[in-house]
């Protein structure tokens, strides 16, 4: 196992590199002029020229990449072309942001998602089964910034229960020791903070799980629909056992291993998939970072950005990868 974890991290060294590279040729291919969104409409040319001197945008392709390689390899993501901040540093002052979404999303869609797709599975082609299939077909086909805005006209502007953006409401008061609202609010016991993180967090969470919710739900039917006609199963039903038990504790275990896989590449897809979510719920995360860098033509932060979310996914499923012996102790890493 740990010879296997170790190739898995020396995997990542080609990955991030082709990462780069795209990344790096990306920024060099959208249209616009960093210099000009830094200096505005109003700047004459000459200092145009200087700027883009200064910031070596005037040198070739090969050299600008080199040098941005250079100040990766020594852990310098560089700083921020329109506020001068350094890019490490506001990235991890937003990543928890989007790692609380990422995770509020995914624990949802995870339970809905395995328990509408065991109960459909169990009861084929009952009404639930036809509801739940239906409902997880209208949960994929729908766009997450039509839900979102949706959502935002419905129980925001329409009804005033859920709050419409951000993260936290300005009139609460939370003292941050790790930037995990709802783990601060609970470690600090401001249940008031809590009460309002939760419900700031209840629609981008619900928005951005829909669609791993559906796909989950899905691939448990599927899965445990092909587990529940194996042989074992019937043994097991033969013997007397519990239904409860045969399904959970065996069907389930052994149909897991396509939904894990569904799991790990979703919540991977999440961390970097949240852009949109981000920006309609104005959520002060990575996503709404590098769309605003977008915007704004900031190159250091939309590449830094990338290449952080590409660690985490490899990451991510390497963790799924460790998992899989878990739920089947006959697979071998070797």
């Amino acid at each position: 196992m740990l010879k296997y974890i170790i190739r898995r991290l020396a995997m990542l060294i080609p990955v991030l590199l082709g990462v780069s590279i795209l990344a790096f040729s990306l920024m060099q291919l959208i249209p616009g002029d960093p210099a000009r969104s830094m200096l505005g409409e109003k700047a004459t040319e000459s200092q145009l020229m200087q700027l883009r001197e200064e910031m070596g945008l005037n040198d070739p392709y090969i050299v600008q990449y080199g040098r941005f390689l250079g100040s990766v390899l020594q852990g310098d993501l560089g700083e921020s072309i329109k506020s001068k901040e350094d890019i490490s540093v506001e990235l991890l002052n937003r990543l928890p942001a989007t790692i609380e979404l990422t995770m509020f999303a995914m624990i949802l869609a995870i339970v809905v998602g395995i328990l509408a797709g065991v109960i459909a599975a169990v009861k084929q082609y009952s009404w639930f089964d036809n509801l739940s299939m239906t409902g997880a077909l209208f949960g994929v086909s729908l766009p997450i910034f039509w839900l979102g805005l949706m959502m935002i006209w419905l129980f925001s502007v329409k009804l005033g229960i859920l709050p419409a953006s951000g993260r936290l409401s300005n009139d609460v008061e939370l003292n941050t020791i790790t930037n995990f609202y709802l783990l601060d609010s609970i470690l600090t016991g401001n249940w008031v903070a809590f009460k309002d993180v939760f419900t700031h967090l209840l629609m981008p969470g619900v928005a951005l799980g829909t669609i791993p919710m559906a796909i989950i739900a899905r691939m448990t039917r599927s899965s445990m629909l092909e587990v529940m006609k194996q042989d074992y199963i019937r043994t097991a039903n033969a013997k007397g056992l519990a239904r409860h038990l045969i399904v959970f504790r065996h069907a389930l275990k052994n149909a897991f291993l396509p939904v894990l896989t569904v799991i790990g590449l979703q919540f991977g897809l999440l961390l970097g998939g949240a852009v949109l979510t981000e920006t309609i719920f104005s959520w002060p995360g990575v996503g709404r970072y590098v769309y605003l860098a977008v915007l704004g033509r900031d190159y250091p932060v939309v590449q830094g950005a990338i290449l952080i979310i590409a660690i985490i996914f490899v990451l991510v499923n390497l963790i799924t990868d460790i998992l899989y012996k878990y739920f089947d102790p006959r697979i071998s890493y070797n």
